[in-house]
């Protein structure tokens, strides 16, 4: 007879998995809404993915009771500065991902969120003076030479994948240090970058060169549904780690390029050459390795 706990850690497993799934889903079909606003312009987007997204996160704090962190995190100026710098790289990585989206460079889209956890694994070594072990030494080695392949054999440097990797690896590196929970640190993170989004919007508005509130509907509604886009995966994503092991999560994330991905190149039908096939499967058995390493490493700790 199973005990109540074996039940339940099972129950918390699956829901884990639903949760984080979602988020991956949710983030690996972002290309499709982001095509929808290609007639708006990226940075326009981001400023009203600002503002929108501060309202809503500001409901989901006060349905969560969650204002005394939240105020909390303002008074602590190591923390503010810290959410300040991670603000800064999450917009300049949000920008780029919709330009690269909406300008037919979702394969490199793709790419970049592939390589990001070898990219962590890299800063780890740089910054954090981590040692690495001969199977991460070799998935890391096999991904840069993936890079220096495509762009030898291709003519082609990848900076778009390399700056989505490098400013989103950036930003988890700098956010561990915030002792802050996601949703309080994601609210503040976009609470200071609204005032400059707002007086963007407005500029916009006052020259007459705004996408919002000029008559098609649908942008309108898709602008606001920046919101949703922002906080919904982020939240069911925090729930989800919550409830699964960080191997787990590890495998799981890589739904969201592989969706890219497939979004590229079956239905954008973005061209692709040979040697960005190879690069993709040398990027493909460097995670295989990088996974099934980090899956031994922490069934062996357990």
């Amino acid at each position: 007879m199973e005990t109540p706990n074996l039940n339940r850690s099972r129950s918390d497993s699956l829901s884990g998995v639903i949760y984080a799934g979602s988020a991956f889903l949710i983030w690996g079909l972002g290309p499709i809404y982001w095509k929808a606003l290609s007639a708006v312009p990226a940075l326009e987007i981001i400023a009203h993915r600002v503002v929108w997204a501060l309202i809503f996160l500001v409901v989901l704090i006060s349905i969560g009771r969650r204002w005394q962190e939240f105020i909390s995190a303002l008074k602590n100026f190591r923390v503010l500065l810290t959410l300040f710098l991670t603000a800064v790289l999450l917009a300049l990585n949000w920008l780029l991902y919709i330009w690269a989206v909406n300008n037919n460079y979702i394969l490199q889209g793709s790419l970049g969120y592939y390589i990001n956890p070898l990219v962590n694994v890299v800063f780890g070594v740089l910054i954090l003076k981590e040692r690495l072990r001969p199977a991460q030494i070799a998935a890391v080695l096999l991904a840069g030479l993936g890079v220096v392949y495509l762009t030898f054999f291709y003519g082609e440097f990848p900076w778009i994948a390399l700056a989505l990797a490098a400013s989103f690896g950036l930003y988890g590196l700098i956010r561990k240090v915030a002792p802050v929970g996601a949703l309080v640190g994601l609210s503040i993170e976009v609470m200071l970058l609204t005032a400059p989004a707002a007086a963007y919007l407005i500029y916009l508005g006052a020259n007459g060169s705004a996408s919002f509130l000029r008559g098609n509907v649908s942008i309108d509604l898709l602008l606001l549904g920046t919101s949703i886009l922002t906080a919904v995966p982020l939240t069911l994503f925090t729930a989800g780690t919550k409830r699964l092991n960080l191997s787990t999560v590890g495998l799981l994330q890589y739904m969201a390029p592989t969706i890219i991905f497939l979004l590229a190149v079956f239905y954008y039908h973005e061209p692709i050459s040979m040697a960005q096939v190879w690069t993709f499967i040398m990027i493909w058995m460097a995670l295989i390795i990088y996974s099934t390493d980090s899956v031994i490493y922490f069934r062996r700790g357990r």
